[in-house]
Formats: structure tokens, C-alpha cells, sequence
């Protein structure tokens, strides 16, 4: 029978703070010692399991700016991204962009939105707005 590793835990926050955040908190894995059973990370910079912060990166994270397997934002970039301007394989906000895709703006493969940019429809309105964040990443819409 192989011999179970303990989960590794990591927990560190500058002792630095910004309105009363840690300017950096990572957290990681399990903490016997505070009953936590995963990393919850709370800071200006927050990375771990759970992340809460101005930038946000982990399994789950909410930010201004956020990272991570589940991400809600302002930027979100995620599997499963939330938020105002979005990337990720499955993304709902103003600005969508991701596989399947639901916002005002929208691009992807399945999108719904007001103004999208799909293999099946190209409204210049989503086209002229996507070059303007990505540069030349889509081709003009037909007349």
C-alpha cells in the first residue's frame, strides 16, 4: 500500500500592510494550526488556494485583477472567468472573450451578446473593439 504524503502548507504575509491588508499573502494547502482545511490568501497581492485581493491569483480568486481556475474581476482571466473584461474557456461579463462567451461585447467559438464576433457572426462594433484590446487578432467583419 503506498504511503500517503502530507499535504505541504504554505502560509506567508508581509508584515507590511496597506489599509490594514498584507501588501502580499500567499496561502497554500491545509493550516492545522488556524483549522483551515485549504489556503485562504487575503492581501493587495493575494496567491493560494483561495485568493482575495487588488490581484488575485489561485484555484478560486476575486480582484480587481484575477487569475485562477474560477476568477471574478474587473480583468479576469480564469477557466471560468467573471466579471468586466474577461478570458477564459467559459466567460460572462461586458467584455467576453473565451471558448463560450456571454457579454455585451462577446467573441469565441458559442457566444450571446450584443455585439459578437463568432465563426457564425462578425458586427464590426465587436471586431473594431477586440482589434483595439488584441491588435490585429481579428479579421475586419464582411459588408
Amino acid at each position: 500500500m503506498p504511503i500517503k504524503k502530507k499535504p505541504k502548507t504554505i502560509r506567508y504575509k508581509t508584515k507590511r500592510t496597506l489599509a490594514g491588508c498584507p501588501l502580499v499573502s500567499i496561502a497554500f494547502g491545509p493550516d492545522e494550526a488556524s483549522g483551515e482545511s485549504t489556503g485562504m490568501a487575503r492581501g493587495i497581492i493575494a496567491i493560494g488556494d483561495y485568493a482575495l485581493g487588488f490581484i488575485a491569483i489561485g484555484g478560486i480568486s476575486v480582484g480587481a485583477i484575477s487569475i485562477g481556475g474560477v476568477s471574478l474581476g474587473g480583468l479576469a482571466v480564469g477557466g471560468v472567468a467573471l466579471g468586466g473584461l474577461i478570458l477564459g474557456g467559459a466567460s460572462v461579463g461586458v467584455i467576453a472573450s473565451g471558448g463560450a462567451a456571454v457579454g455585451h461585447y462577446a467573441r469565441g467559438g458559442a457566444v450571446v451578446g450584443n455585439y459578437v464576433a463568432s465563426p457564425s457572426r462578425r458586427d464590426p462594433e465587436a471586431v473594431e473593439l477586440f482589434n483595439k484590446i488584441i491588435p490585429g487578432s481579428l479579421a475586419p467583419a464582411p459588408k
